[in-house]
């Protein structure tokens, strides 16, 4: 990873961009890629996509999503205390003791969620459980509720973990929004190279970073529904299950620096997967397998099924520890999965449908 390219991942990460008020980030990624799109355009609730020309106007979308997980001020009580609970799947079990910054109407103002010690917990510790959300509580270095509406703070305001990006021996990054950052990355940097190869695609690109995937996939059915796309590959993040404790009969093999994952049924398209698995085999790129019994739980579940139908598939990076402020994911993975991306982009001709046909 470029020095340059590196700036503009960590910027994302350190930019807090919740569910719900994703603009920040957008601002962020839509900057990264003014001189390089064609145009770049957003809709009424925040997701943004860039278009890259090419010498059909059949497109092909690239999809990601730019929200990441956090918390919203739900009570502020007399003593000053803020209570709150979760913007999409933040998980109140690792939450005691954390840094945040909440996004107040004067700026970002800093907070602690608090932990009682553990001398005044002793006697309950045998039985201590995971608190739930509606027991943390987040101290900002107010007195009273009047001190804590002089900070421009209220309910409703929302705010993210400080936690940043860091990096870690062998190739390791970790950091708060990896999930799903780096899949904001990732497109912008397959458009990127397109544009600077200096040859025109066969067919249009069009780079998605959409909103409110953390609860439900709502940028990517808005989105989706307007820009029509022929083609889609939707790219987020998966669990790497090679850490302690995660049973792969239950979950899958997935081990990080093995290169993307490829998810296979329900709504993924078969012609387009097996042109995946062809792509990576010409251009040797490892690549994973895993199964969808249901559903994927990203955006391709709100893409597929779009208007009659969009040919889609799912490639993942491996994840650690995700949903949490250190969720680790391996440089060679982030590298391979754009590499792929490319090459499949360039693969698509004029022709190309992916559409299922009848034995005649």
């Amino acid at each position: 990873m470029k020095k340059a390219e590196q700036a503009f991942l960590f910027e994302l990460l350190q930019t807090p961009s919740p569910t719900g008020f994703e603009m920040p980030g957008q601002n962020v990624w839509a900057k990264y890629l003014e001189k390089t799109a064609t145009k770049i355009e957003c809709d009424a609730y925040g997701s943004t996509w860039a278009t890259l020309e090419g010498k059909s106007p059949k497109t092909i979308m690239l999809a990601a999503h730019a929200d990441e997980i956090g918390y919203i001020i739900k009570h502020i009580d007399d003593k000053g205390f803020l209570r709150i609970d979760r913007i999409g799947g933040s998980d109140a079990a690792t939450a005691r003791g954390r840094r945040v910054h909440i996004l107040g109407d004067d700026g970002i103002v800093s907070g602690i969620i608090g932990n009682t010690a553990i001398h005044l917990r002793r006697d309950e510790l045998g039985a201590e459980k995971a608190p739930a959300v509606h027991d943390l509580w987040i101290d900002v270095g107010a007195s009273t509720a009047k001190e804590v509406a002089a900070m421009g703070l209220r309910v409703g305001h929302p705010m993210v973990y400080q936690d940043g990006p860091a990096e870690l021996a062998h190739k390791r990054i970790i950091s708060r929004a990896l999930d799903n950052r780096l899949g904001s990355y990732i497109i912008a940097q397959v458009m990127k190279r397109i544009a600077a190869s200096g040859k025109q695609p066969a067919v249009t690109l069009v780079c998605l970073n959409a909103i409110q995937e953390e609860i439900g996939g709502n940028g990517a059915m808005m989105a989706t529904y307007r820009l029509k796309p022929e083609i889609c590959l939707c790219l987020d993040v998966t669990h790497a299950t090679d850490t302690p404790g995660i049973d792969p009969a239950k979950f899958g093999h997935i081990k990080l620096g093995h290169g993307p994952s490829l998810t296979h049924g329900t709504c993924n398209h078969p012609h387009i997967v097996k042109r995946m698995i062809e792509i990576s085999k010409k251009q040797k790129i490892d690549i994973q397998h895993e199964s969808s019994s249901r559903f994927s739980g990203t955006d391709t579940d709100k893409i597929f099924n779009s208007r009659e139908g969009i040919p889609s598939a799912l490639v993942s990076i491996p994840l650690r520890c995700m949903h949490s402020v250190v969720e680790t994911a391996h440089l060679d993975d982030i590298e391979s999965t754009i590499q792929l991306l490319e090459a499949f982009v360039l693969s698509v001709k004029d022709t190309d449908t992916f559409h299922q046909k009848l034995n005649s």
